[in-house]
């Protein structure tokens, strides 16, 4: 071990040969990252929170540049601004847009556009355009920052970052994520699995998924993908349970029976549309399972019908039936009344198979 005075002496030696002597202590932990990698990383990871104000920012850029270099283009920029807003109000379904987003994305791409050419025309020191814009960003965000879809869509995007570490701690480890969609009631993705992995083993460990998204139990279903390849799995994760309490009826869906009837949505948000031109039903189930409220539906969409006459048994002394009997042309609450129905209706029968042999 080298004394003190050596240890100085060698210090003075490296310093005349421009070398200054260093300690270094840690324990193999990596370095800190510098305050602008925390800050950047911060943008990236709240880039939908903040994206009004990144396009205020653009929209300022934007605005320089055009009046510096192009100040006459202000008639193109505000033809295309028009073109755009009428094609967000006209194409919406395309666009998979609800009235309410149609509408609100029309209003920022036409405030947007009015403003933009405004600033390329008069330039952005023309008061009170940068005002305009600064209250612009704030009110119009107001809707970005509190829609439901987005929010859901920002929690998806951060669990399925996630994934891997997830899928590190459930025993799924090498699986990753392709795809994920948000839909009304909660989201849904496509995964691809490693090797050896099967869809069996993602269903034994749907009980682990559920804790590790943090969600209710039994709000997790995996089905296999359109494809049904082998290595391939659809999640699906609920928010919240669309049949756990009963869904309001927005009216009949149909006006003639060649069009497909809506009987509700499915648990992923899909009409559960169901044509029964020359078909049967049947409506089945244990008590309690909704029977009764998907006859309430069937009925109003057929009294809605202009091409359909109805004819009804019910055996509960109309006790089901009854509320509907201004919409029934005949409707048998007994046993005897029921079998005089289905007389004359086998008579119909026989008697329109005969018209249709004879023509």
């Amino acid at each position: 071990m080298s004394t003190g005075r050596q240890m100085r002496r060698h210090a003075r030696k490296m310093r005349r040969h421009g070398l200054q002597p260093m300690i270094v202590i840690n324990r193999d932990d990596p370095l800190p990252d510098v305050a602008a990698v925390l800050l950047g990383r911060a943008l990236w990871r709240y880039r939908s929170e903040l994206g009004p104000i990144y396009s205020g920012i653009a929209m300022g850029i934007a605005g320089l540049v055009l009046h510096a270099a192009y100040p006459q283009w202000w008639p193109l920029v505000l033809g295309f601004a028009v073109a755009v807003s009428s094609a967000l109000v006209v194409f919406r379904e395309r666009l998979g847009l609800s009235s309410l987003e149609r509408w609100y994305a029309a209003t920022v791409v036409t405030s947007a556009g009015t403003w933009l050419t405004a600033v390329t025309a008069l330039g952005l020191g023309y008061r009170p355009l940068p005002q305009l814009l600064c209250a612009g960003v704030l009110v119009l965000g107001v809707p970005w920052w509190v829609h439901r879809r987005r929010r859901a869509k920002v929690r998806v995007d951060r669990q399925i970052a996630a994934w891997p570490e997830i899928a590190e701690s459930i025993g799924l480890s090498g699986s990753r994520a392709q795809s994920a969609v948000v839909d009304v009631w909660g989201w849904r993705a496509r995964f691809a699995l490693a090797r050896g992995q099967t869809i069996q083993d993602v269903t034994a460990k749907v009980p682990a998924i559920e804790s590790a998204l943090g969600t209710f139990r039994g709000a997790v279903r995996v089905h296999p993908t359109r494809d049904d390849k082998a290595n391939r799995f659809e999640l699906r994760v609920l928010d919240t349970d669309p049949h756990a309490d009963a869904i309001a009826w927005p009216g009949p869906s149909v006006s003639t029976i060649t069009e497909p009837i809506d009987l509700g949505p499915f648990e992923d948000a899909v009409a559960a549309r169901v044509l029964f031109l020359r078909r049967h039903g049947l409506f089945g189930g244990v008590a309690g399972s909704g029977k009764s409220g998907g006859i309430n539906v069937l009925m109003g969409n057929l009294s809605a019908c202009r091409d359909v006459v109805i004819w009804a048994i019910d055996l509960k002394r109309g006790m089901e039936l009854q509320p509907w009997l201004s919409c029934i042309d005949r409707l048998a609450t007994t046993p005897e009344q029921a079998r005089v129905l289905l007389r004359d209706a086998v008579a119909v029968l026989e008697a329109r198979a005969a018209y249709l042999a004879a023509q």
